[in-house]
């Protein structure tokens, strides 16, 4: 019986070793790369490297020009740009989301959005902003209860504003929640019209929330900074910070659009 020497059993570990390998080696070169050439930088067997290649290929990290010949796929553009714009606002966002806190002694939220939900990425509080509720970090919300959410919602298209209360229902979670398209879509109108969000207790009892929306140096929305208080301590004066508090964010990520 032979004993293949060349495709030995392999770990996933080793599959995705191998998988680096050729990224790698493909990363270096500005021109498609034959799979002779793959092979060789990489070290790997040229069965090993087509097999490999192919399954790339299938999930886009990978694009084959012509029949032998690979380049980096445009899935790795489209994933490397959802982590630089995660990543580079919470750098960017931190130190001015401390002094606005400082300054009002409430909690103050860094939010993305993720599907139909938004994301918390970061946040500056402390045990003194007598809040109830806290979400901690990767906690999520839906899009049309909370501040954030509606900033994102305002910038997509009437299509796909419907499509989302399709897909949700717009469920709530109490009584002031907006459940009604018709009045999403009004609020939604309000939010475009201010360049500012409210969550008046529609998603926490007790907690009313405003939002800022922070863009990147192509002047797309990517977070939104928000204020989050007790119902009763939300100060109006506070709006003028936040939304001051965003631009200079917005700045820091070379956005240099209208505040």
């Amino acid at each position: 019986m032979k004993i293949d020497t060349v495709e030995a059993p392999k770990t996933s570990i080793q599959v995705i070793e191998r998988m680096v390998a050729l990224l790698d080696a493909l990363a270096n070169y500005t021109d498609p790369v034959s799979l002779k050439e793959l092979s060789k930088v990489s070290g790997l067997h040229p069965s090993t490297a087509h097999r490999i290649l192919n399954d790339m290929v299938i999930t886009r990290f990978v694009d084959r020009v012509e029949p032998g010949t690979y380049r980096l796929g445009m899935r790795l553009l489209e994933l490397g740009n959802v982590v630089k714009s995660r990543l580079s606002v919470r750098e960017a966002a931190l130190d001015y989301m401390r002094s606005l806190h400082k300054k009002t002694q409430q909690t103050i939220n860094l939010s993305v959005r993720q599907g139909d939900e938004i994301v918390y990425i970061d946040r500056a509080f402390s045990e003194r902003s007598g809040m109830q509720v806290v979400r901690a970090i990767g906690g999520r919300g839906p899009l049309h209860l909370t501040s954030t959410g509606k900033l994102f919602l305002s910038v997509d298209e009437p299509k796909a504003i419907r499509a989302y209360a399709t897909r949700t229902g717009l469920a709530g979670h109490n009584k002031n929640s907006i459940t009604d398209l018709g009045k999403l879509e009004r609020e939604l109108s309000v939010v475009r019209t201010r360049g500012y969000a409210r969550d008046n207790e529609e998603l926490e009892l007790g907690v009313r929330c405003m939002a800022a929306g922070i863009h990147d140096d192509s002047g797309k929305l990517i977070a939104g900074l928000s204020i989050s208080a007790p119902a009763d301590r939300l100060q109006e004066e506070w709006l003028e910070d936040l939304v001051s508090t965003a631009s200079q964010i917005s700045a820091t990520l070379g956005y240099t659009g209208p505040v």
